[in-house]
């Protein structure tokens, strides 16, 4: 087999230097370490970033490609964000799987051993795709680390269920149809489905394979108990948590570079206030944020967007202050 994996670059990491010795000055390019995953010691209280160079499954699904470019493009923005995370927390770059031509299914494959790698030495992966393929992957690795009796909770912020049949081909709408037809202890909970952007039948094949979702219009800002009830008790249902971020559930007047723009889409403060909730909880092993599309994008906002909820994140799993 092909290896994918790319060595982590350096001189993405750069960006407005504030101070050199003072930690409370840092902004990510100060702290970041690039590694190859071979070099991986066992490092609790540690993120290690993945990029996902992919985007044949929204090639597959016929969505707008430009996704493949976003792993660097997300690394460039958050290169200059401050670091607010304690001493003895660590941030780490192992590079980026690239799936070449339409070979989506072994670039999978690679990211899920990767995964299963970073998982296996203490270690929070934080996926940066690519296509929402990507979740896939992430699956893939989060299984095979925990094992195949342990109940996987899967929360998904999306505005669709990508439930789409992989008959014919898994795409970047097939992925969660393929984990629960294929793996019984899995569970699904999807926040910010939008009654226009499924159709009858994805809503009737979610009710058919017990997913839970939360609709678009019923999340607003100040009013989330209901949803964070309903997240908890997910929660508690299962051993383990992957959460993934679909970046088009977001307005599109705040993130027009995506594959698929929403009009009513969700405001980024309860897209973040999410990721917190999730993010830090003790059961959640791992985050990606997909879809991100830096050539269709309007003055780098979304990619900014996106950059600025992989720290939440990041900063909500390595429990950091959020000031």
């Amino acid at each position: 087999m092909i290896n994918l994996m790319k060595k982590p670059n350096q001189n993405i990491w750069s960006g407005r230097t504030d101070h050199l010795t003072n930690r409370a000055s840092f902004r990510y390019h100060q702290v970041v370490e690039t590694m190859e995953i071979d070099h991986l010691a066992q490092s609790p209280n540690t993120c290690a970033i993945i990029g996902f160079e992919s985007e044949e499954g929204v090639r597959r699904n016929k969505g707008r490609l430009g996704a493949g470019q976003a792993p660097d493009a997300l690394r460039k923005e958050l290169a200059s964000m401050p670091w607010k995370s304690p001493a003895g927390k660590r941030i780490l770059d192992i590079g980026n799987i690239e799936c070449i031509g339409n070979e989506l299914e072994q670039a999978q494959q690679q990211l899920g051993s990767t995964i299963t790698g970073v998982l296996n030495k203490e270690v929070s992966p934080v996926i940066l795709g690519g296509g929402h393929e990507t979740a896939y992957g992430h699956y893939l690795g989060v299984r095979h680390h925990i094992g195949e009796e342990a109940k996987l909770g899967i929360i998904n912020i999306d505005a669709h269920f990508d439930l789409r049949s992989y008959e014919e081909q898994p795409s970047s709408g097939t992925m969660f149809r393929q984990i629960l037809e294929q793996d019984q202890n899995t569970n699904y909970f999807v926040a910010g489905i939008q009654r226009f952007g499924n159709t009858q039948e994805l809503f009737d094949k979610a009710d058919e394979l017990g997913v839970q979702y939360e609709y678009e219009e019923n999340m607003h800002i100040g009013h989330l108990d209901g949803l964070n009830a309903k997240l908890d008790e997910f929660i508690k249902q299962n051993d383990f948590i992957m959460l993934t971020l679909c970046t088009d559930v977001l307005n599109a007047a705040v993130a027009p570079g995506v594959s698929a723009p929403s009009p009513f889409g969700l405001d980024p403060a309860i897209v973040r206030a999410i990721i917190r909730t999730v993010a830090s909880h003790d059961k959640t092993l791992s985050f990606d944020i997909s879809e991100v599309n830096p050539s269709l994008d309007e003055n780098n906002r979304t990619v900014k967007l996106g950059a600025y909820l992989v720290n939440e994140a990041i900063t909500s799993i390595l429990g950091g202050n959020i000031q």
